[in-house]
């Protein structure tokens, strides 16, 4: 197996959308910190490559392209969790993200549940065009739901809320305030406000069915 085999493998396990319940638990475990651990031991040193562009060239293939985006973006969080680096990828992680829109790599995706976590990216990264990546994240949002099995469109559903509630955080802020003290910020007097709510799109509570 290669290493973009391995990660998508890691990521994708054979059977993601079998039953709700086991994509209720493949959801949980990856972004409610289950993963961390696991992805620290196996993919340290490759996340440390991708990170200096020595795996640029998986995006020649439309999933060799999702398992770089993968890396950037979600594998970097837990490598380098705590520290500035965890989101020093997101600019390469969404143009990434935006050339596979553009050459049809992210439509050659198969599954709702690889283009979604393709298109992170287009919330994680701050920047000066992020409402407007937020808006077409919505839309391609909205089309996954529609597009998902039926036992699953619940959880689609709950997914094209995340952009959503991101875009009213950065129409707000104009940046993910949670990040502020990892990344030596100052917040607001209305960032400590809504820090002190806690009510992070991100840390939502999932559907039960």
């Amino acid at each position: 197996m290669d290493e973009r085999d391995a990660v998508l493998e890691f990521w994708f396990p054979a059977g993601t959308g079998d039953d709700l319940e086991g994509h209720r638990r493949f959801w949980e475990w990856r972004m409610r910190g289950g993963a961390h651990a696991a992805v620290v031991e196996r993919f340290s040193e490759l996340t440390g490559r991708a990170a200096r562009g020595e795996l640029d060239a998986w995006s020649q293939t439309p999933r060799g392209r999702l398992a770089l985006v993968v890396v950037l973006d979600q594998f970097s969080r837990s490598v380098w969790a705590d520290s500035p680096r965890a989101f020093a990828q997101d600019p390469k992680a969404v143009a990434l993200v935006l050339e596979g829109l553009a050459n049809g790599h992210y439509d050659a995706l198969e599954t709702p549940w690889e283009k979604t976590f393709c298109i992170i990216p287009l919330g994680h990264c701050e920047g000066p065009d992020h409402l407007a990546r937020l808006d077409l994240a919505i839309e391609l949002g909205r089309a996954l739901r529609d597009s998902a099995p039926a036992h699953l469109v619940s959880w689609y559903e709950f997914s094209a809320q995340q952009p959503v509630l991101v875009r009213r955080v950065i129409s707000a802020f104009g940046r993910h305030p949670h990040r502020n003290l990892v990344l030596g910020r100052e917040s607001t007097r209305e960032e400590l406000a809504y820090l002190a709510r806690g009510e992070f799109p991100h840390q939502r509570e999932f559907p039960s069915r």
